[in-house]
């Protein structure tokens, strides 16, 4: 049905790619956060996670299957790469280094969701990324303060 595709920008359609590929990752990532992590806060940040941005994730696949477009189902290439040296990882080093990519990760989502508030074609997704953003905002301010305890 090529009619679907005609309703979201090429823009929005790489906000739900990219959305839905982060999003992935992070339940992915905060699942591992869960069992390699040695630090309480930061396997607590990982269960946070992965229960909002589970959330969030099914969230995005109805609106997005309302607008004609199916998000991909499993993280990008790059973050299957970097999961599977996550997974390698145990104890205070996979703290630190899991706490950075967090925050690294977090600016990266807040931007993209910030811009897609404020520049989206799509009523709905423009919506959905305004209602989201404190999260993430939280969320980035949560790691922020992960990272600076493991310095």
């Amino acid at each position: 049905d090529k009619k679907g595709d005609a309703k979201l920008s090429g823009n929005d359609r790489h906000f739900v790619t990219t959305a839905a590929e982060d999003g992935q990752a992070e339940v992915e990532l905060g699942k591992l956060a869960q069992q390699n992590a040695s630090n309480p806060d930061v396997k607590q940040f990982g269960q946070r996670m992965v229960d909002d941005h589970s959330k969030a994730n099914q969230e995005l696949e109805g609106i997005a299957t309302k607008l004609g477009m199916s998000p991909p189902k499993s993280p990008s290439s790059k973050q299957q790469s970097d999961m599977k040296k996550f997974s390698k990882l145990t104890g205070e080093k996979f703290d630190r280094e899991y706490a950075d990519m967090m925050v690294k990760d977090h600016e990266k989502a807040v931007s993209l969701f910030e811009k897609e508030s404020k520049s989206g074609d799509s009523a709905e997704l423009k919506d959905f990324a305004a209602k989201t953003l404190p999260t993430l905002q939280e969320h980035l301010k949560m790691a922020r303060s992960l990272s600076s305890k493991k310095k």
